[in-house]
């Protein structure tokens, strides 16, 4: 209960229904491992955070962007209301310390997964939802991503991290990089790609994301982690 006191805190925002923040916070593999308690996970409020963080930056862009035109304002929507985003915000006040997590998950990396942050980011969205009202969740969208909107506005937000990585190996010396798809899992609406990331056919790290190229990324992002703290 004390983590829940302490990211409320964090956040701004107290639950008048707790359990709907715990739900946000469970990810599945934590509800697989405890299956006889029958723990909720947050998979069906992250589908709902989906929808009302869509409809929240896509109104925002609108009244604040009027002389931007409809394709534009898509391309910032995308930038914003995607994976990549959702981790940078969640970031910001360590989302993903707050997350139930089995421990296996969390033994092969799953804390920095960029897959897991954001859709607790979306399930906590849902959650002040659902336990209040539109206009906390959309306060609590435009304060908390502030950062990030306000980049994507001037695209000036993501770190390219598989261009970091390459640049870095190639100052080193001439090494063959190759990211490959080891498994896909899930529904096509919430599939989940596993890469791994080979230095001369050798694994790296494995990343995780809901497409290919954010798989990629995340496997990417883990490397250049793993090389800064060797």
């Amino acid at each position: 209960m004390k983590k829940l006191t302490e990211l409320q805190s964090k956040i701004g925002y107290y639950f008048q229904d707790i359990e709907l923040l715990k739900i946000a916070l469970t990810h599945t593999s934590y509800a697989n491992e405890h299956k006889k308690k029958m723990i909720k996970h947050n998979e069906r409020l992250e589908f709902l955070g989906d929808s009302v963080l869509s409809l929240i930056i896509t109104t925002y862009l609108f009244k604040n962007l009027s002389n931007i035109t409809e394709g534009e304002l898509s391309r910032i929507r995308s930038t914003i209301v995607c994976e990549n985003s959702l981790k940078i915000s969640g970031d910001e006040f360590n989302l993903s310390q707050y997350i139930y997590m089995g421990k296996g998950e969390e033994q092969t990396g799953g804390r920095g997964r960029s897959s897991i942050v954001s859709d607790a980011m979306e399930a906590l969205i849902a959650s002040i939802y659902l336990d209040s009202s539109y206009e906390n969740a959309e306060s609590f969208v435009l304060v908390q991503m502030r950062d990030t909107i306000d980049k994507a506005i001037e695209g000036k937000l993501f770190k390219d991290y598989k261009t970091q990585y390459q640049e870095m190996i190639q100052k080193k010396s001439n090494c063959k990089i190759e990211y490959v798809v080891i498994s896909e899992e899930g529904p096509d609406h919430q599939k989940i790609f596993t890469v791994s990331l080979l230095l001369n056919d050798k694994n790296v790290t494995t990343g995780k994301g809901r497409s290919k190229k954010a798989a990629e990324q995340n496997a990417a992002e883990l490397a250049l982690e793993k090389t800064n703290e060797a």
